[in-house]
């Protein structure tokens, strides 16, 4: 009787295990690429491959650090990549020079998290004060892209500061020790530079280049168009999870935190949380209540384009920012 029971418990088991074995065996890779180190900014794909929401898309997803938006844009452009996070302000200008094969498929930072970064009980106390003054700014960042047109709106230019260019690691301790006047970095390391300003006993002032009129999209989910015409039905379930990663990171930045410092034991969970809590406002705020979350609003796109194309240059003719992005994957 044992046996006959057996008989018939033991095909359905076997059933049951062979169809988890074929799901996990289905699950479709996909290679996510960054446009900078692993951070607190980057938090929602760390979440969406720990917390498994990866996972219950069927996406077996592996990042792929960078050193920028343009090497981020170069690897999508070549294939190695599928999915990634870069400038879109970047990606418009590759459009133009290089005819990349690439689309933004989803807004993350829907405000520009360029700054201007100094001690607090100076005499810069408002941007406009940063005429004659020492600023440092890393090679890499997109925000020297923007520095001409936030000096132009408010009256100044290029020559009235003095620019030098140095290690990203190294802008903090000049600003604390005084090598430079002023920094450039991005509002999502408030953290960071705030906790070196504390350790050196002083405080630090924020000017942020949106308040002085730089309104644009800036980080967005980019996605190879090779990727998106041969595997459309994963670029969908990819922005379902990495949108509801997103919404977790806000939830519970504790949580975020805590699954960035698993995948990534360099960095601490009071470094990650910091840097969640920095990049919130560029990525829920009042721009994300009125048009939602991922969303390219069509007039604010064009206007990305034409401060993207007066700071580098390029015809502004020369691209229709409504063909950069691609909403229909968003859920």
């Amino acid at each position: 009787m044992m046996l006959r029971k057996l008989s018939r418990i033991l095909p359905a088991t076997l059933l049951a295990a062979g169809a988890l074995v074929s799901n996990a065996l289905a699950a479709d890779k996909v290679v996510f690429q960054l446009d900078w180190l692993p951070g607190g900014d980057k938090a929602p794909i760390y979440v969406c491959i720990e917390k498994g929401f990866c996972a219950e898309e069927g996406i077996e997803a592996t990042v792929a650090p960078g050193r920028g938006s343009a090497e981020a844009i170069t690897r999508l452009a070549a294939g190695t990549s599928d999915v990634g996070s870069a400038d879109i302000g970047a990606l418009m200008a590759a459009k133009v020079t290089d005819k990349v094969g690439i689309t933004a498929i989803m807004s993350i930072f829907n405000k520009g998290p360029h700054a201007f970064f100094v001690l607090k009980g100076g005499n810069i106390k408002k941007i406009e004060d940063v005429k004659g003054k020492r600023v440092a700014t890393s090679p890499f960042t997109s925000s020297n892209v923007f520095l001409p047109l936030v000096l132009k709106d408010v009256g100044l230019d290029e020559g009235d500061i003095t620019l030098t260019k140095t290690d990203p690691g190294a802008l903090g301790p000049m600003l604390m020790t005084g090598a430079t006047d002023v920094i450039i970095a991005w509002t999502t390391n408030v953290a960071i530079f705030t906790n070196q300003a504390k350790a050196a006993g002083k405080e630090i002032d924020i000017f942020t280049w949106d308040a002085a009129g730089l309104e644009l999209y800036s980080a967005c989910l980019l996605a190879s168009d090779k990727f998106i015409t041969e595997r459309p039905e994963v670029a969908k379930r990819f922005v379902n999870a990495f949108k509801k990663s997103l919404e977790y990171v806000k939830q519970d930045p504790d949580g975020a935190a805590a699954a960035v410092a698993k995948l990534v034991p360099e960095l601490t969970v009071a470094d990650v949380k910091g840097a969640i809590l920095d990049t919130m406002s560029l990525e829920f705020n009042e721009v994300t209540t009125k048009d939602g979350l991922g969303a390219f609003e069509p007039k604010r796109l064009a206007t990305t384009w034409e401060r993207v194309s007066a700071a580098q240059n390029l015809d502004k003719t020369a691209l229709d920012p409504a063909k950069v992005a691609n909403t229909s994957f968003l859920p």
